[in-house]
């Protein structure tokens, strides 16, 4: 046999859903190259191929596992404490694929990665370059955030000064309090945020990329307001809850619509603009205007926007909203004659049952969409709609468990191949198309369980399906464990990589 066929049955095993934890574990063999890292970072894996794993000599195998999205994360502890700092910057940065929801990491890793004090024992990285990792990775969720202020270690406390707009009164006196003088000097020193004349100061020290944080967040003085409209920066300011009301007048005047339409539901807009801007002569800016009612507060602001001109294949990360608005707001919104307020309703994962029922039958598409997307009580055909319509939801949709794997092979002469490889995986499939001209799709017929074990081997020889049928879950485990043996046993593969799906 040619090493490429060793390669394909290597990879369809490694991704083969009946292969026991021993089958798995024998994949870690360094002779297999670059599939035991792909397997251990790309599919869910028992507890002892996860121990396994976690205590292998390779780098390689742990690096992977560090990214794997399938394995409950508390599993993953041990590697906080990796000897290699490669190892646990792979854990803060998260799964690869960057997927639009990402699972959170559990309080503990979180504590062990913040509060570390070297990079590893490969002296690759530092403490702080993978916390940086873990700060872009979205793992670190809002409860985290939100307990910071009351961590014991005060290396947490002085990291809760950093979003010091977003602190409640009292965590902001506790802080300024603190029984540790670095915590004390870091509130001091954050402070400033809210205090006009301080953000004025400062302002000089940041450069150009950082003035948007400025103008978008803190309290401005009246000579920064002016310098916000002097430099054209106005983008940031309009979004600032601070902003004063001189200028928020201003803003719902200026010449550009996408400002005044941002500036439409803003929550401390007065009557007398509101009334104007019902007259604007953009549509888009009358649209969001006839939203105002629904933007009492910054919370029903932010969510009215995180939907305002996305379109159908928006594909923003999945993200908790801070804070959130109440269920009764979300269930409005549902009822709401206006478009735009369904698609907030239908992105929030807490809507009701009977709620998500209605919105599945929504004449808006993209209603319907932000339903399959974000709920978890979305029905499988609704989930398939959006799949066969909309590509740029695929990967995606791929990864929630309701996705349907069956009643799906009415579509195996779609045009679209990425269509006929989900049909050609459907176990009711009479007779999956092996001989397809795309290569995926063949990889699905071949990995169809509704093929009888004997037919395995034929597709086992062919290049064209030997993947899909190594991966095929009716091949018998001592069948699987043979193919290992000619795989590992062949010294022309020894010392080489078997290229990976990532290749």
């Amino acid at each position: 046999m040619s090493d490429s066929l060793h390669a394909l049955w290597l990879r369809g095993i490694a991704f083969n859903p009946a292969a026991p934890s021993d089958v798995q574990i024998r994949l870690m063999d360094p002779a297999t190259g670059g599939v035991g890292p792909l397997m251990c970072e790309s599919r869910d894996l028992p507890d002892a191929v996860v121990e396994a794993a976690l205590h292998h000599p390779a780098r390689a195998v742990r690096s992977a596992l560090a990214r794997n999205v399938y394995v409950d994360p508390v599993r993953l502890a041990p590697l906080a404490t990796d000897p290699s700092g490669i190892v646990r910057a792979q854990l803060a940065g998260g799964p690869r694929s960057w997927p639009r929801w990402v699972r959170p990491l559990p309080d503990d890793i979180l504590v062990t990665l913040l509060t570390a004090q070297d990079g590893g024992e490969d002296d690759v990285l530092t403490a702080g370059e993978i916390i940086g990792e873990l700060e872009s990775s979205r793992q670190i969720p809002l409860s985290f955030h939100h307990s910071l202020a009351d961590r014991e270690h005060p290396g947490l406390r002085i990291r809760a000064t950093w979003n010091w707009g977003s602190l409640t009164p009292a965590e902001r006196a506790r802080l300024l309090d603190d029984p540790d003088p670095a915590v004390r000097e870091a509130a001091q020193d954050r402070s400033w945020v809210l205090d006009p004349e301080r953000v004025e100061a400062r302002l000089p020290s940041y450069e150009s990329r950082g003035k948007p944080f400025v103008f978008g967040t803190c309290a401005l003085s009246p000579a920064l307001v002016e310098q916000c409209f002097a430099d054209g920066m106005v983008g940031p300011l309009v979004r600032n809850r601070h902003a004063p009301a001189h200028a928020v007048a201003r803003l719902a005047r200026h010449p550009e619509a996408r400002i005044r339409a941002l500036v439409a539901t803003r929550p401390d807009l007065g009557p007398d603009l509101v009334a104007e801007l019902t007259k604007d002569p953009n549509d888009d800016v009358r649209m969001c205007v006839r939203l105002y009612p629904f933007a009492r507060t910054w919370a029903e602001y932010d969510m009215l926007h995180r939907v305002i001109g996305h379109g159908p294949d928006c594909t923003c990360p999945i993200t908790e909203p801070d804070p959130q608005p109440a269920p009764d707001w979300f269930a409005a919104c549902a009822a709401s004659g206006e478009p735009v307020l369904r698609r907030v309703a239908a992105s929030w994962p807490g809507l009701p049952a009977e709620l998500v029922g209605t919105l599945a039958r929504d004449e808006d598409e993209e209603v319907r969409i932000r339903l399959a997307c974000h709920h978890p009580l979305a029905p499988p055909h609704l989930l398939l709609d959006v799949f066969v319509t909309r590509p740029a939801h695929r990967p995606h949709l791929l990864t929630l468990p309701t996705f349907p794997r069956t009643g799906t092979s009415h579509l195996i002469d779609h045009p679209d191949p990425q269509v006929r490889a989900l049909a050609a995986a459907d176990p009711a499939l009479p007779d999956p198309p092996v001989d397809d001209p795309d290569e995926s799709v063949r990889r699905a017929a071949a990995a169809n369980p509704s093929l009888a074990p004997d037919a395995l081997e034929t597709f086992l020889a062919n290049p064209r399906t030997a993947e899909g049928a190594a991966a095929n879950p009716s091949l018998p485990v001592p069948r699987m464990h043979a193919l290992l043996d000619r795989c590992l046993n062949d010294v022309g593969l020894k010392g080489r990589r078997v290229p990976s799906a990532h290749d």
